[in-house]
């Protein structure tokens, strides 16, 4: 009662001492007003995209759930000597927003295999297995055959156009392998990882299947150690044991992957210097593996060595986009994931941030009227966004309030977590991690008190937030199944088995409009372009595949 009675009268001291903090126009009335007719009207003026989409670019901040980008929208701002809160995140700008439900076919929380076999192939399956449907099982060979799901850049691929994965993670790692692997394990990166027993029953690994599946024109990541034989020296890290080639079986797969490629302008690079000298006009191919594993997070990148993933994502744009049919772009944030299992709040909010400049850059580089993007999670992580802070608070600070044990707590905390410290049965005090010398609290190395204690979080299982703009993004509304996903984007280009927005008209023509992308997501395209786009807007009944 009494833990109760404190908890109350702080509550009040922090409401009466909040009430000062807001700016003058904000205590106006008529500033909210007036920004609530502008954003209604931006609403009632918008007009619906038919076109087939010549381009698809897909974003997967892998475990970017609703309170990461709550919380990386805030860093942004704050980052930026702003308060935070009123930051406008680049994905924010998408007029149409849905929910999609993540559970697997076996769990009601999801892992990054299940998901990306969802939202790629548009079929749900089982935790931990990629690109086959439920009647898969977990680490069984034999189960995967005739099981087997193709995904939406396997479509595009086989309707001509040119496809692509950016990744910061692995190539091999759950969620570019749903774009083209078909695994009962998404473990099973080369063959060393594989049992015998899979071997004999004729499954391959998935560094085997990058290269063999399908015919992918940019690929964009880590995983260097996966496609050569064990021994192997890698070449940023020569003295490194654990980054040496894993392979048993003697295959050297990154020459594989250039032979296959003869006669074609095909570049493998590992440094960013090699990286830079590739000429996007010239390159028909390009496999870019940066680290042995994944790549670095970017609060750790060498800027001089790998490139960041607005690099990369802008690489593989101004390679796929000669194709006169289009492409498909797969951009994955994924050390988001990795940050938060790790329990490094701040980490992963600043790979967040980094994941909406790749956004921004990949509006910059193409042209809505012909371009579908979609942004989107996987699944959410445990994290959690409490205390009532004042406005303007540090997202990586500490609430004002004091919890029952007359100890303070930070802002965001994980449901379960390393961070879990109980020490002589009382949570360890934070007060001495905040300091103007050294801000430990706010450090990217620091670890999130979290309630239950486990190595490493685990994922969390509500809905996660799909955003889209372009050529009929607003198919991309309400809530849905994952696995709509891929069917909803392979019905925008006319790639995969509904071919209905397709049938009497044609994708956009090759014009060069001038499309200017600013803050606030206003899109600027010539007044020939518009009616071109207009001229181009079939009068099909649109039906939304359930």
């Amino acid at each position: 009662m009494e833990s109760t009675r404190r908890s109350f009268l702080a509550l009040f001291l922090l409401v009466v001492l909040g009430s000062s903090i807001a700016t003058v126009e904000e205590e106006n009335s008529e500033f909210w007003r007036s920004q609530a007719r502008k954003t209604l009207q931006a609403a009632l003026d918008r007009k619906l995209n038919t076109n087939v989409a010549r381009n698809i670019l897909f974003f997967l901040g892998d475990g970017m759930g609703l309170t990461t980008l709550t919380a990386a929208r805030i860093l942004k701002g704050q980052l930026e000597n702003q308060p935070g809160e009123e930051t406008v995140m680049t994905m924010d700008t998408f007029p149409n927003v849905g929910l999609a439900k993540t559970y697997s076919v076996d769990f009601q929380v999801a892992d990054s295999a299940a998901t990306a076999t969802a939202y790629l192939c548009g079929v749900k399956t089982n935790l931990n297995i990629v690109g086959v449907n439920a009647a898969g099982r977990n680490g069984v060979c034999r189960t995967q055959k005739g099981n087997e799901v193709t995904s939406i850049l396997k479509w595009a691929k086989d309707a001509g156009k040119s496809v692509g994965i950016v990744t910061t993670t692995r190539v091999q790692h759950a969620t570019p392998a749903g774009s083209y692997a078909h695994s009962a394990s998404r473990t099973w990166y080369c063959d060393a990882d594989m049992p015998e027993s899979a071997k004999r029953d004729g499954c391959t690994d998935i560094s085997f299947q990058l290269i063999n599946n399908t015919d992918i024109d940019v690929i964009i990541g880590g995983g260097r150690k996966y496609m050569t034989p064990t021994g192997t020296k890698d070449p940023e890290y020569p003295t490194d044991f654990f980054s040496n080639g894993e392979r048993k079986d003697g295959r050297d797969l990154i020459k594989e992957w250039q032979n296959l490629k003869t006669g074609k302008v095909a570049h493998y690079v590992w440094n960013k210097a090699d990286f830079d000298a590739v000429d996007p006009e010239t390159t028909d191919y390009l496999m870019a593996l940066f680290e042995p594993g994944d790549l670095r997070y970017e609060e750790e990148r060498d800027p001089s060595m790998d490139p960041s993933i607005v690099e990369t994502t802008e690489k593989a744009i101004r390679i796929l986009q000669k194709n006169p049919k289009g492409f498909f772009l797969l951009v994955e944030g994924g050390r988001i994931d990795q940050a938060h299992h790790a329990g490094r709040a701040s980490m992963a909010l600043h790979e967040a941030v980094a994941f909406d400049r790749a956004i921004a850059k990949g509006l910059e580089l193409t042209e809505e009227h012909e371009t579908l993007t979609v942004v989107m999670a996987d699944h959410s992580q445990p994290l959690t966004f409490n205390g009532f802070p004042f406005r303007g608070n540090s997202i990586l600070g500490k609430s004002p309030l004091w919890a029952g044990d007359m100890l303070p707590y930070t802002t965001l905390m994980y449901g379960n977590g390393p961070g879990h410290k109980i020490v002589n049965g009382t949570r360890p005090d934070i007060r001495n991690l905040i300091s103007f010398i050294k801000p430990i609290l706010k450090s990217k190395d620091y670890i999130q008190q979290a309630a239950v204690p486990v190595d490493t979080t685990t994922h969390s299982g509500e809905d996660v937030a799909v955003l889209a703009r372009g050529p009929m993004a607003h198919l991309f509304q309400g809530v849905n199944e994952q696995n709509y996903i891929a069917h909803a984007m392979g019905y925008a280009a006319c790639v995969g088995a509904d071919l209905r927005h397709c049938e009497g008209q044609t994708a956009p023509p090759l014009v060069h409009t001038t499309l200017k992308y600013n803050k606030n997501g206003a899109g600027a395209v010539s007044a020939s372009a518009a009616l071109l786009g207009s001229l181009l807007s079939g009068l099909l009944a649109i039906t939304i595949l359930m």
